[in-house]
């Protein structure tokens, strides 16, 4: 793609999308490309029919998607940077499944499982092959007291573990509640993490630093999303990412936004009149700052 003639010429990264062997996989990544982007930060994606239970089967899972980043590096030519981690979706599931079957001791396997997720991932990351933890956080949907509770307690846990040993976290929580930057701000203080190494994917578009409360927003940037994140950017606390939680899902084409989407909303945002310092940050300096550089 020539940048003849674009109102941004720099680089422009996707701050969460998936890819799936058994979807379209490279061929989703080539349009994003053909579209501008330059860099993705791949998130892993377990298979929700079956989830790992075993530490070997997280661990395989998730070598699995870093082989597609290496794929997408090496055929593509993309920036690619890993984040890896249990899908709270997936966990919640799980956890309601074992608790049916097992009861107390169907808790503790799921707990046990969860943490075992996270210390393989964790174990990636030291490795160099992750450059973050995530998605985790809780459910998105409304489920019982026991689940919700459990799944803060080991969001916290995964908070403070964080703070340790020094990455950040993609969270995956309940999508345009205001009230969930607060809560999420302050739970990473009880964890004594910085808030902006807390990104919260999917975000709605209103980065106004009244409302993130110092976590780092990555905006789902649909075309409805325009509008409010321009005006609310230059309030923002300390930049934003854009994203378009691609799922690859032949079922779901283009869901949750396509992959051209996050290069075509950059150049709208530009041609808007949007601080192209602002979009520096969201393509290059945030990102090298939470997921270390390329």
């Amino acid at each position: 793609m020539t940048n003849q003639g674009l109102a941004w010429k720099g680089p422009i990264l996707d701050n969460h999308f998936h890819l799936n062997r058994n979807g379209r996989f490279l061929d989703a990544a080539k349009d994003f490309k053909n579209a501008g982007g330059t860099s993705v930060i791949l998130v892993h994606c377990p298979d929700f029919s079956a989830p790992p239970t075993t530490k070997q089967g997280h661990r395989d899972s998730y070598q699995d998607t870093i082989n597609m980043a290496e794929s997408v590096r090496k055929e593509l030519g993309l920036g690619v940077r890993v984040v890896l981690g249990p899908h709270p979706a997936a966990f919640a599931h799980q956890f309601i499944k074992w608790v049916e079957e097992d009861g107390k001791a169907g808790k503790e396997k799921a707990m046990e499982n969860y943490r075992d997720s996270i210390d393989e991932a964790v174990k990636f990351y030291h490795e160099g092959q992750a450059h973050a933890i995530g998605e985790v956080g809780r459910p998105h949907w409304e489920v019982s007291d026991e689940i919700w509770d459990l799944s803060n307690e080991l969001l916290l846990d995964t908070m403070k573990l964080a703070a340790n040993e020094g990455f950040a976290l993609q969270l995956h929580v309940e999508g345009e509640l205001e009230s969930t930057y607060l809560d999420m701000a302050k739970m990473a203080s009880k964890a004594g993490l910085s808030k902006d190494r807390l990104v919260r994917h999917y975000s709605p578009p209103n980065v106004d630093s009244t409302i993130t409360q110092g976590l780092t927003p990555s905006v789902l940037i649909g075309k409805g999303a325009l509008e409010t994140l321009l005006e609310t950017a230059d309030n923002c606390s300390h930049g934003f990412l854009l994203e378009t939680d691609y799922m690859d899902d032949l079922r779901r084409p283009g869901a949750v936004l396509g992959p051209k989407t996050v290069p075509k909303r950059t150049q709208q945002l530009v041609a808007a009149g949007i601080d192209e310092d602002l979009m520096w940050r969201a393509h290059v300096d945030l990102p090298n700052k939470l997921y270390g550089q390329e």
